[in-house]
């Protein structure tokens, strides 16, 4: 018989369970279920009951519980989920930061061998072990700041090997940390510049190459695209993405960043989250609200860009749903906190706290296609962050300063 082991929280001044809120549509503050004096009863990895600590209490005794006496205020959140990162990468872009910053162009950057490829370039050098090492350390740092679930996406390897390389980089990564890392492949980042042929004849040569290895050694079931200009145009992908679909990957895109369209793909394709989106119009807003593809902001590449931010607003208003997530990446977002983004992102698009919690929260994980956390409600996984604080408002008020003072992962503090 498996051991069981019981874990009372308690008591905690405020439980924001992020329980009963619809997916879609703009959210009010008032909807959020905040339980006060609040106790949080672990049995293994998931949440058996949350409610009043006094009351739980004479049962968690009974039943033999460790009890985990809290002395200070503290608000209980679900673990926050980052659900679009790069933080699997070799080398530095802060080069192309100090040129962008001194008014270069993406060209003028390109052409004096920055961007995208300089990542490839330095990716590709470093070996898996690195890659592993570079990736744990990243997502501790995420842990450490409550991020309980981070996506990692590929894309720095552009060949079906050094895909593989990253792919394997996170899995292994991902076994050596508390963290759930969440594996998409993103080998249609760009059109890798020494592939001999057409960008179609390399989407095809990944399709047919890539996609069974990563059935076959459980690697990803999440596939990316980048549709720009300067990456694939919605007519590339398509046997991309229906080959995809075929094999029973879910689809993600990387949509209207500089110029619309993408998430028209991401539509048409049953995508489960369209994100970006900085450059979406009425029209995309539109068909974003009508259908379940979740709308992913990215205000770390808005601010490392210096580009406007996604209309969040409009999207919440329009009925669309809206995750929030760091973009973390070595290029356009390097700096990776993502409640500080997410919090200046409600300033400047006018969120309320419970647009934001749920951008960070159970929007994310739908975004992620997981319905196991998210939430802190009876089931669930045991992902809980404590900020010592009295008052949830402090958390946002104070734009990321406010870091949780203890981080449960699977009911274990870590």
């Amino acid at each position: 018989m498996p051991t069981i082991k019981h874990t009372l929280i308690g008591p905690i001044r405020q439980a924001v369970t992020m329980a009963n809120l619809p997916l879609k549509g703009a959210l009010k503050d008032e909807q959020m279920e905040i339980i006060s004096e609040a106790g949080i009863l672990i049995k293994n990895d998931r949440i058996l009951q949350i409610g009043s600590y006094w009351d739980m209490y004479p049962e968690a005794q009974s039943i033999g519980a460790e009890i985990l006496n809290l002395k200070g205020d503290f608000v209980a959140l679900p673990g926050l989920i980052d659900c679009h990162t790069h933080i699997c990468f070799g080398g530095s872009r802060a080069k192309d930061y100090a040129m962008r910053n001194a008014g270069k162009s993406y060209l003028e950057i390109a052409k004096a061998g920055g961007g995208i490829w300089d990542t490839v370039t330095k990716t590709r050098k470093a070996g898996l072990e690195k890659l592993v090492q570079l990736t744990i350390q990243r997502a501790n740092r995420h842990l450490k700041d409550g991020i309980t679930t981070i996506e990692v996406k590929s894309g720095y390897g552009l060949s079906v090997e050094e895909e593989l390389k990253m792919l394997r980089a996170i899995k292994q990564a991902r076994e050596n940390t508390h963290a759930d890392l969440i594996p998409t492949c993103l080998a249609a980042h760009i059109p890798p510049k020494d592939f001999e042929g057409t960008h179609r004849d390399y989407l095809k040569a990944i399709a047919e190459e890539l996609f069974p290895i990563l059935k076959e050694e459980g690697l990803s079931n999440r596939i990316d695209a980048f549709i720009e200009d300067t990456a694939f145009s919605a007519e590339d992908i398509q046997s991309y993405f229906h080959k995809a679909k075929e094999m029973g990957f879910d689809i993600t895109v990387h949509a209207d960043q500089f110029y619309a369209g993408g998430s028209q793909v991401a539509v048409d394709f049953g995508a489960i989250s369209a994100d970006h989106l900085e450059a979406s119009g009425e029209k995309e807003i539109r068909i974003l609200a009508a259908l379940d593809t979740i709308a992913v902001a990215l205000p770390g590449a808005s601010m490392g860009l210096g580009v406007p931010y996604t209309p969040a607003r409009k999207l919440l208003d329009a009925g669309a749903s809206l995750a929030i997530a760091s973009d973390w990446n070595p290029g356009s977002a390097p700096m990776g906190d993502l409640l500080m983004q997410a919090s200046i992102l409600g300033t400047f698009e006018k969120l309320s706290n419970a647009e934001v919690l749920a951008g960070i929260t159970c929007r994310a994980a739908a975004a992620l296609n997981l319905n196991d956390r998210g939430h802190l409600v009876s089931g669930l996984l045991a992902d809980i962050i404590l900020f010592p604080t009295d008052d949830y408002r402090e958390i946002t008020y104070q734009q990321g300063r406010l870091k949780p003072g203890m981080v449960f992962k699977n009911g274990v503090r870590v």
